[in-house]
């Protein structure tokens, strides 16, 4: 990278270490006993964290693998971090699709291939999703409320991942070849950039339909590493709010932090910039 953008990857690293830094100090400056967590605690977490981000990496691996595109893993490694990096500093999560997009491209994926591996980690994410809901429908049949609210989440989600997908086919089908239509001249898009992007969308319709000859076991592999990676991201918040109070109704630690983390996908702007938050106080 560039020392420009060197000194931004610091200065953010610096502003998120100083606020935590200060919210810390003005809570510990409170009288009064602080809670604490013990050692096994933090260790747990940090385990589940690193676990959570290495099978999330293997998910993004195998799933290149099973649309027969190379990938190296430690690409998918830079992928996971560096979406999950530009995901926390930017409104409602909105740069972590072009921050995965830029690494993979600066690899020498090629564009349509690119985005197949992205749709691909997101339709294995709903699918995973879809899976845990019918369990926990069954495991946590009397948690409320919350179980229909669950439900609702994961139909929009998944309203929202295929939606993206059939909007893509569609222009890949019927703006592949000819002139820039009327949208295309407004947002800027000239016949010179038009031509590359009917490039990108013809390579992505050959893509996509090679979905159809998938590999089967690399997508098996793939969609395992997706189930454990969603219950990882899951068993964060138990960990840490049983390790204070054990008292405390597994349910809601479990099935409201599915419902907040995946509806800030499909919640309106500023979803993860402040409804979620809000949501978990």
């Amino acid at each position: 990278m560039s020392r420009r953008r060197w000194l931004v990857l610091l200065l953010s690293f610096a502003a998120t270490i100083g606020v935590t830094a200060y919210i810390l100090s003005k809570g510990l400056s409170r009288p009064g006993p602080h809670p604490s967590l013990p050692w096994w605690a933090h260790l747990a977490a940090l385990t589940i964290v690193c676990l959570e981000i290495a099978t999330r990496s293997v998910k993004i691996h195998w799933s290149a693998a099973a649309l027969r595109i190379p990938l190296r893993f430690g690409t998918s490694l830079r992928v996971c971090l560096a979406g999950d990096f530009a995901a926390s500093i930017t409104p409602a999560r909105s740069g972590a699709e072009p921050a995965r997009f830029f690494v993979l491209a600066k690899d020498g994926v090629a564009p349509a291939p690119s985005v197949l591996i992205l749709f691909a980690e997101l339709l294995l994410e709903t699918w995973s999703l879809a899976a845990l809901c019918i369990v926990f429908l069954f495991v946590f049949h009397d948690a409320g409320r919350v179980l229909g609210l669950m439900t609702g989440m994961i139909g929009g989600y998944a309203v929202l991942v295929l939606s993206a997908g059939v909007v893509g086919y569609a222009l890949a089908r019927t703006h592949a070849k000819g002139p820039p239509p009327s949208w295309a001249l407004a947002v800027g898009l000239h016949a010179g950039r038009w031509r590359a992007v009917q490039r990108a969308l013809r390579s992505l319709r050959l893509n996509v339909l090679a979905l159809r000859h998938a590999a089967i076991g690399p997508a098996v592999a793939a969609f395992i590493a997706s189930l454990v990676h969603v219950g990882l991201r899951l068993a964060v918040l138990p960990v840490i709010a049983l390790a204070l109070d054990p008292n405390l109704p597994l349910a809601s630690l479990v099935l409201w932090p599915l419902v907040l983390l995946y509806g800030g996908a499909v919640a309106p702007a500023p979803g993860g910039g402040g409804a979620i938050e809000f949501g978990f106080q």
